[in-house]
């Protein structure tokens, strides 16, 4: 009975000792599945790759990242029901695929048309609310690693653009995957036409829509400039994403890893913001070489821009955007305008 005992104490010791070793942590490696929609050869796609070998190094290789980029995984869609059911841990939401993680319309608040209207302003929103907007998410099962500023959303035509006007004459592709500004267009009295953004190029070519609006690298990439040859200078939105991964995966990775492993993903954060403003510039510069036209929008037509939405966002407040956080949003953009 004592040779018994003495042999579970010297396994417990044993095992105790080896699961200490390096070389036994690396055969116990915790992966980490990552779902991307965004091409591999882009600055998301390159600092991904950045976070895989980081990650690894961190960790002594306990941790595996493994990204399926080029939206192998599926679409936002897919990749939420996945993220839910644990078949992957982490994945790049856009602002639309965040909101639809918190129910109260949080995040895409930030997306309100014209509330929101250069990078200054985001900067500024960012800083103040951003803790709670990843406290909201973090409620719902999941836990954000870092955001980024993935450029803003403009006004692409195929008739020039400077005044509501001039748009409420041509018929306007909104991507069938976000409700909430497809709402707020409607409601100001715009032609609104449901498509999916990787047939906004036959739709435009069919007559079927005359203008989107897009992020211009998003433009850039699907060629929509071709035809749309009209942007106008005015920013509508931002256009935020996000890296989540749910909490199992989260609780999966070791305690004594997690700050190191935050702090790698927040500074690529910050290069990814810089490497996305670049990615915007270039990408509009290119168009514009290939006939892209900037129609730039004077004070004052700009204003009629901020008037019309403003006539509508009352009734829009509780429903498609989250009354309270605008209301915060608009109090800090105010006395910063000031």
């Amino acid at each position: 009975m004592k040779f018994i005992g003495r042999t579970v104490v010297f396994c417990i010791v044993f095992w105790g000792a080896l699961s200490l070793d390096p070389a036994f942590a690396q055969r116990r490696k915790i992966t980490i599945k990552l779902a991307s929609l965004v091409p591999e050869n882009t600055p998301w796609g390159a600092a991904l790759n950045r976070m895989v070998q980081e990650w690894g190094a961190a960790t002594n290789g306990e941790v595996e990242l493994i990204i399926y980029h080029n939206g192998i995984a599926g679409s936002e869609g897919d990749v939420l029901r996945k993220l839910k059911g644990n078949q992957i841990q982490a994945a790049i939401l856009s602002s639309f695929g965040l909101n639809s993680i918190t129910p109260g319309h949080e995040i895409i608040t930030l997306s309100c048309p014209f509330l929101i209207r250069n990078n200054e302003e985001l900067d500024l929103v960012l800083n103040k609310l951003k803790p709670y907007l990843e406290e909201r998410i973090n409620q719902e099962g999941f836990f954000t690693l870092a955001w980024s500023k993935a450029g803003w959303v403009k006004f692409f035509s195929k008739a020039p653009v400077f005044v509501p006007a001039d748009l409420k004459r041509q018929k306007l592709g909104t991507n069938e995957q976000e409700p909430a500004l497809m709402d707020a267009f409607k409601a100001m009295g715009y032609q609104m036409v449901p498509v999916a953004m990787n047939q906004a190029l036959v739709y435009l070519n069919g007559g079927m829509i005359d203008a989107v609006y897009q992020s211009p690298v998003n433009v850039g990439g699907l060629q929509i400039f071709g035809v749309a040859k009209n942007m106008a200078s005015i920013n509508i939105a931002p256009f935020m994403g996000g890296i989540v991964m749910n909490q199992t995966g989260w609780r999966s990775i070791p305690d004594q890893y997690k700050p190191v492993l935050l702090r790698i993903a927040k500074r690529l954060e910050a290069e990814l913001d810089t490497s996305i403003q670049q990615l915007e510039g270039e990408a509009i510069a290119t168009m514009r070489k290939y006939g892209l036209i900037i129609n730039q929008v004077s004070p004052a037509q700009e204003q009629l821009w901020y008037d019309d939405v403003n006539r509508v966002i009352p009734a829009l407040l509780g429903t498609t955007f989250n009354r309270e956080l605008y209301g915060q949003i608009e109090t800090l953009l105010k006395a910063h305008r000031k």
